[in-house]
């Protein structure tokens, strides 16, 4: 299983409440259908680790754009 991201407090929060309803409609029945809140669960969990992907991605360009500036700035000062 891949490692789960981190979760802002709002998925936090909707995990918690999907992981309730789930135990309630669990408590009527064993037969009673959870793939519709096990699905909603998944899509928070898939929305997170895109998340997390996408700000990895942003700070590496970030990182990337920084340490170019950086080199220009040092061909610059040795120009002169």
């Amino acid at each position: 299983m891949a490692k789960d991201p981190k979760f802002t407090a709002r998925e936090v929060a909707q995990i918690g409440w999907y992981t309730a309803r789930m135990a309630k409609r669990g408590i009527a029945g064993e037969t009673v259908h959870l793939g519709d809140l096990e699905r909603k669960v998944e899509r928070i969990i898939d929305g997170a680790r895109e998340r997390e992907a996408r700000q990895a991605a942003e700070v590496a360009a970030a990182a990337k754009a920084a340490r170019k500036a950086g080199a220009t700035a040092k061909a610059a000062k040795n120009r002169k």
